[in-house]
C-alpha cells in the first residue's frame, strides 16, 4: 500500500505540475506500475471450499475441483499438482523457512523436555507451532483427502488469464515505449 501511495503521490504531482511530456510519461508509468504492484502484493489469494480450490495468482485464476488434485506440496514454495501432471504455485501462501526451522527447534526442545521429565509435552501442540501457511496447507490436505471422491468435487481444471491486470500493464508498457521512442 505504501508503494502505491508513493507512486500515486509522485505521479499525480508530475501530472499536475509537470511540463511538456512529463505528465504523459507519468501517466504511462503509473498505468504500467500500479497493476503490477497490485498483482504481486494485493491480488494473490487462495479460496477453499468443500468442492474446489481456487487459486488467484498475479496473472491467472486456477479453479481445481478436489477430484482433479493429485497432491499439495510444501517445499521452497507451496504447490498443487493435478491428476494430469500440471503444477500451480500458491502465491498467497509463502513458505517461511525461518518459521519452519523455529518450529523444528521448538519441537525438539519439547521432545527433550518430555524425555527428561518423563511426561507428555505441554503447551502448544505441533499444529500450533507451525507457520500459518503450513497450517493452511495441512487444512487443505485434510479437505482434499476428505472430499476428493465426492460427486460435487469432480469436474475440470480451469485456468483463466487475468486480463484485468495484463491489459493495463501492456497498455502502459506500449504507451511508455512510444513516448520514450518519440523523444
Amino acid at each position: 500500500m505504501l508503494l502505491l501511495g508513493i507512486i500515486g503521490w509522485l505521479g499525480v504531482d508530475a501530472v499536475v505540475t509537470g511540463e511538456g511530456r512529463t505528465p504523459w510519461l507519468a501517466l504511462a508509468t503509473m498505468l504500467l506500475l500500479v497493476p503490477l504492484i497490485i498483482a504481486y502484493t494485493l491480488r494473490p489469494a487462495v479460496f477453499v471450499n468443500d468442492d474446489r480450490l481456487r487459486v488467484r495468482n498475479p496473472f491467472r485464476v486456477i479453479v481445481l475441483p478436489w477430484g482433479q488434485v493429485a497432491s499439495l506440496r510444501s517445499g521452497f514454495s507451496n504447490e498443487v499438482f493435478t491428476e494430469a501432471g500440471a503444477k500451480y504455485q500458491l502465491w498467497a501462501l509463502p513458505v517461511s523457512l525461518r518459521a519452519r526451522n523455529k518450529a523444528a527447534r521448538q519441537e525438539s526442545r519439547a521432545a527433550a523436555r518430555a524425555a527428561r521429565e518423563g511426561g507428555d509435552t505441554e503447551g502448544a501442540t505441533e499444529a500450533d507451532r507451525r507457520h500459518e501457511s503450513d497450517r493452511a496447507m495441512a487444512e487443505m490436505r485434510e479437505t482434499h483427502e476428505r472430499r476428493q471422491d465426492a460427486e460435487a468435487a469432480q469436474g475440470e481444471v480451469t485456468v483463466r488469464w487475468s486480463y484485468e491486470i495484463a491489459g493495463p500493464v501492456a497498455a502502459g508498457a506500449v504507451l511508455l515505449a512510444v513516448l520514450l521512442a518519440v523523444a
